[in-house]
């Protein structure tokens, strides 16, 4: 089954745990090769950027601060080559006392012809947490935890 546009709804589901996977890995070199075409166009927050090397190199200075980095997208919505993700990742923040975080947003995502992304718009909000708030402990599927809605 191609994971590469057009999209249906199980083809989408798939594209968007597949991109959960890559990302859990934290290797930004291979997360902005296979996952993104070499000219792909972010916006991340307030951060704007473009290609394959500055996708890697954000990657990389995220994972230094985010340490313990888990994450979580689920489908929101998607057409033909573009699907909505929502998304909650928990990590300790470095710069930050190493306190846990958790960041909840939506993604915008524009696929090429081949499946990989052309486009990445993330918006995200962070909001600290205590070790008892924490849903991704260490050894949790990730995909099985319930989300809570208390913390919106």
């Amino acid at each position: 089954m191609s994971l590469a546009p057009p999209f249906n709804a199980e083809t989408a589901h798939k594209k968007v745990k597949a991109a959960q996977d890559l990302w859990n890995t934290q290797d930004p070199v291979n997360i902005a090769n296979k996952g993104y075409t070499p000219d792909s166009i972010w916006r991340n927050r307030h951060w704007f950027f473009t290609g394959t090397d500055e996708i890697a190199g954000f990657l990389s200075k995220k994972w230094q601060r985010e340490k313990n980095y888990i994450l979580r997208k689920e489908l929101f919505a998607f057409t033909d080559n573009k699907i909505a993700v929502q998304f909650w990742y928990e990590y300790q923040d470095a710069d930050d006392g190493m306190k846990w975080k958790r960041c909840y947003g939506l993604e915008d995502w524009t696929f090429a012809p081949d499946g990989k992304m052309r486009k990445r718009q993330m918006s995200g909000n962070d909001l600290e947490i205590s070790e008892g708030e924490r849903w991704f402990k260490d050894g949790v599927d990730v995909n099985t935890v319930p989300i809570a809605e208390k913390h919106w």
